[in-house]
C-alpha cells in the first residue's frame, strides 16, 4: 500500500486517507437520492438509476485512484443530469435511450481526447493566475451549494435569492438552517484546534443533532415539500431493475428510439454534454489540485492524463450502465480539506459507493443540512487561493475576478472558466497592441475563447 500510493511521500497516512475518503463520500452521498429523482423524470426506473449511479461512481473513482493516485471522486454530475432529463428528454422530447447514447458517444470522444493529450493541453494552456481564480470561484460555488442544501439561502422571486424565513418555516427549513450553522461553527472550532477528521465529525454531529431535533419535535418531516425523516431505514435493493437500463445506450440505436431525432440534433446534444463536462472537470481538477498543492511551479498537474482518462472511462461506463455523464466531483475538495492526498482516499470513497448499493436507504438518509457545513467550510479553504493573485496586475486579475464571481452567480464551473478565458484573451490582445509590456496569449487560448463564444451563439 505504501509502495503504490506513496503515503509518506505525500505526508499522509492510512488513517488520514480513510477519514478523507469517508468525508468525501458523506458530502457526495446526496447524489444517491438526487440522481434517481432527476433521471426518473425522463422515464427511467429510479432503482435502476440508483444502482447505475453507485456502480459508475465506484468504477470512475477507482480508475482515478489507480490511474493517477489522486484523492478525487467521481459520480454523475449535477446540472448534466438535469440537462439530460429536463432538456434532452423533456423540452426536446427525445427518449432517455437517445440521451444515454449521446453520453456514450461523449465518453468515447473523451477517451480519444485524453489519450491524444488534447484535454491535458487545454489544462496547461490556462494561465496560472486564472487557475487561482478558478480555485477561488469553485470555493464560492461549493459554499453556495452548501447554503442551498441547508436552506440558509432560498429562492426569492424579487431578488432571485434570499435567506430563509426562520420563524415562518421553523420546523422544516428554519431548524435545518440553524443546525447547519451550528455544524459550520463546530467544524471551524475543531479545524482551528487541528482535530483530525473535523469535517467528518461536523457532518455526523449535525446529523445526530437533526435526529434529536426530530425526536423532540423541533424538526417535523414534510414529505410533500422534500423534508424527509432523518432516521435511517433498512431495506434491500432490487438488483433486477438494472436490466432496464444496462446497455440501453447501445440498443437504443436499433429499437426505434432514434426515429425522428436526426443526426444534427444528436450531434448538438453530444456537444452540449461534451462542452459542459470537459470544463467542469478541468475546473474541478484545477481547484482541488491547487488546494492540495498538487500543481507544480508552472501550474501544471503531474499525472493529469490518468485523471482525465479516468473521467472519460467513467462517463463511458456510466452510459452503458444507465446514468448521465459521470464526472470528477467538486465535493472531492472536502476530502482534500480533511487531509486526503493520495488515491487511497479515492479507493475508500469508491468502495463506499459500492457498499451503498446494499445500504442505499441509510446513506441517502444523510440530510442536505448535515453535509452543508462541510461544503461551506471547504469553500473557505478553497477561496484562500485568492491571496496569491496579484491584483495590481489588472490584465491578470480582472479575468480571474470574472471567473470567481461567475461560477456561483451562474451556478456553473464551466461558465466561470468561459468568462475568464474570453476576458483574458480580449483584454490582453487589445493591451498588447497599445502597451510595451506584452503578455503572451497562447494559440490554444485563442481557440478556447472562440469555441466558448461559438457555444453561446449556437448551443
Amino acid at each position: 500500500m505504501e509502495q503504490f500510493f506513496k503515503l509518506k511521500e505525500n505526508n499522509t497516512d492510512v488513517r488520514t486517507e480513510v477519514i478523507a475518503g469517508l468525508t468525501t463520500f458523506m458530502t457526495m452521498a446526496y447524489i444517491l437520492a438526487v440522481n434517481p429523482n432527476i433521471l426518473s423524470a425522463s422515464g427511467m426506473d429510479a432503482t435502476a438509476v440508483l444502482i447505475a449511479t453507485c456502480l459508475a461512481s465506484f468504477i470512475g473513482t477507482l480508475c482515478m485512484a489507480f490511474m493517477s493516485n489522486y484523492p478525487f471522486a467521481l459520480a454523475p454530475g449535477m446540472g448534466l443530469n438535469a440537462y439530460f432529463a429536463f432538456t434532452v428528454c423533456g423540452a426536446f422530447g427525445y427518449s432517455w435511450k437517445v440521451a444515454l447514447a449521446a453520453v456514450l458517444v461523449e465518453g468515447i470522444i473523451f477517451i480519444i481526447l485524453s489519450v491524444t493529450n488534447v484535454r491535458e493541453a487545454i489544462f496547461n494552456a490556462i494561465p496560472a493566475t486564472l487557475k487561482l481564480g478558478v480555485s477561488a470561484g469553485i470555493g464560492l460555488f461549493v459554499a453556495f451549494i452548501g447554503m442551498q442544501g441547508a436552506n440558509i439561502v432560498v429562492n426569492n422571486d424579487s431578488t432571485l435569492v434570499s435567506y430563509v424565513a426562520f420563524r415562518g418555516e421553523f420546523h422544516q427549513a428554519g431548524i435545518c438552517a440553524i443546525l447547519a450553522i451550528i455544524g459550520v461553527l463546530l467544524i471551524a472550532v475543531l479545524y482551528t484546534k487541528k482535530v483530525m477528521g473535523s469535517i467528518l465529525i461536523g457532518i455526523l454531529a449535525t446529523w445526530i443533532l437533526g435526529m434529536i431535533a426530530q425526536a423532540v419535535g423541533l424538526y417535523v418531516p414534510d414529505f410533500d415539500n422534500g423534508f424527509y425523516s432523518l432516521y435511517p431505514t433498512m431495506a434491500m435493493t432490487d438488483f433486477t431493475k438494472l436490466g432496464e437500463t444496462f446497455g440501453a445506450a447501445i440498443t437504443g440505436f436499433s429499437d426505434g428510439s432514434f426515429n425522428g431525432v436526426g443526426i444534427f440534433n444528436f450531434v448538438t446534444i453530444v456537444f452540449s454534454f461534451l462542452f459542459v463536462d470537459i470544463f467542469d472537470t478541468l475546473g474541478t481538477l484545477i481547484g482541488c489540485s491547487e488546494k492540495a498543492g498538487f500543481l507544480d511551479k508552472d501550474g501544471k498537474l503531474p499525472r493529469i492524463k490518468g485523471a482525465l482518462l479516468a473521467d472519460a472511462v467513467a462517463t463511458t461506463a456510466g452510459a452503458i450502465l444507465g446514468t448521465s455523464t459521470t464526472t470528477t466531483y467538486v465535493e472531492s475538495s472536502a476530502g482534500v480539506g480533511a487531509g486526503g492526498r493520495t488515491g487511497l482516499t479515492s479507493v475508500v470513497t469508491g468502495l463506499l459507493f459500492l457498499v451503498a448499493i446494499l445500504f442505499a436507504p441509510i446513506f441517502t438518509a444523510i440530510p442536505g443540512f448535515a453535509t452543508a457545513p462541510a461544503l461551506i467550510f471547504v469553500g473557505f479553504l478553497m477561496i484562500s487561493s485568492i491571496v496569491k493573485i496579484d491584483f495590481a496586475d489588472y490584465r491578470e486579475s480582472i479575468p480571474a475576478y470574472l471567473a470567481i464571481i461567475t461560477m456561483p452567480l451562474c451556478y456553473s464551473i464551466s461558465e466561470g472558466i468561459a468568462f475568464g478565458v474570453i476576458s483574458y484573451v480580449i483584454i490582453n490582445t487589445i493591451c498588447n497592441i497599445f502597451m510595451s509590456d506584452k503578455k503572451k496569449v497562447t494559440p490554444l487560448m485563442y481557440v478556447l475563447a472562440i469555441l466558448f463564444i461559438c457555444k453561446y451563439i449556437f448551443l
